[in-house]
């Protein structure tokens, strides 16, 4: 009969390592499982400038490492894997890992959101080196700089008036029309009148174009005419996807988007269950937050166990 591990976390992005460093410190038997990258979007990140400790910053590969390091060194087992269903049987959960069933008394969801993405050609091939995806990450490396922004919700509107701090100008890009809310469509006119943003609407980006190994312009279709916008760099917010599509069906509770649903401890509503990071409904989708909401979950997890044995 396979061994009952004390944890099961899903994923191996920040919020996971720095929880596994909690739980391992506590000789928690911990094992997590990664289907794809281990350090998540933060490992495929060219810079991270804004992490507490590393005053020139860290490249997110090396920030991933250093997690990885410190996690492995205190025992956890780091494995790749694909879980697909999650449920509760009895006082244990059941996780279906590659089609095998692995059995563990408690779960850290901390699977994260992936960016919705254009799927144009020049976005995947220059993530992180020109197309991005989190202004308050890689605003600050376009001082002096023209870009483009694409979306027009809410969050790609506060992104874009973010951005003026750094850029001489901005080309906002939105498919049909502006549907922030009408106190964020308010601001924005004010810096629609300063010539700090053009907001350019009907606008369907086609192509982000490069040359010399860098991002030159965007290539888009507006009223069926070919149309081109010179920029220096690519800024996409049309929207997050959380990684939760294995969490249907199990009791575990989404929100209107599928974040993950906890309370103050992280725990999730089915019992032994927790989640934090990116995946969390409420979560400020930053490194430093992340690592701060795995060592909440892990020693909620050092609680729950506790009172399990207690039973």
């Amino acid at each position: 009969m396979s061994t009952i591990k004390d944890v099961v976390m899903v994923g191996a992005g920040p919020s996971a390592l720095a929880a596994a460093v909690y739980t391992t410190r506590e000789d928690i038997n911990t094992t997590l499982y990664e289907k794809a990258t281990i350090g998540g979007l933060a490992a495929i990140t060219d810079l991270v400038d804004n992490y507490p400790g590393f005053a020139e910053g860290i490249s997110g590969m090396q920030l991933a490492s250093q997690l990885q390091a410190q996690a492995e060194r205190f025992g956890a087992t780091i494995d790749f894997g694909d879980i697909s269903a999650i449920r509760r049987d009895g006082n244990e959960i059941e996780l279906i890992v590659d089609g095998e069933p692995v059995r563990a008394k408690s779960v850290l969801v901390a699977t994260g959101s992936d960016y919705k993405k254009l799927g144009i050609p020049g976005e995947a091939e220059y993530y992180g080196r020109g197309v991005h995806y989190c202004a308050t990450c890689d605003g600050a490396f376009y001082r002096e700089k023209r870009l483009v922004v694409v979306g027009g919700g809410n969050s790609a509107v506060q992104e874009a008036i973010f951005l003026t701090r750094f850029t001489t100008h901005i080309d906002l890009l939105v498919r049909s029309t502006i549907k922030a809310s009408e106190v964020l469509q308010h601001e924005l006119q004010k810096f629609v009148d300063e010539g700090k943003i053009t907001v350019h609407l009907g606008v369907a980006p086609d192509e982000i174009v490069t040359e010399d190994n860098k991002v030159v312009r965007v290539d888009a279709m507006q009223n069926s005419e070919k149309v081109s916008y010179e920029t220096d760099g690519v800024f996409v917010f049309i929207g997050l996807k959380p990684n939760t599509a294995f969490l249907e069906g199990s009791g575990v509770e989404l929100d209107e988007v599928g974040l993950v649903k906890t309370d103050s401890k992280l725990r999730t509503t089915m019992p032994g269950v927790f989640a934090s990071g990116d995946v969390r409904s409420g979560a400020t989708m930053q490194i430093a937050s992340a690592v701060g909401e795995g060592a909440t979950a892990a020693l909620s997890i050092r609680e729950y166990l506790e009172e399990l044995a207690r039973k």
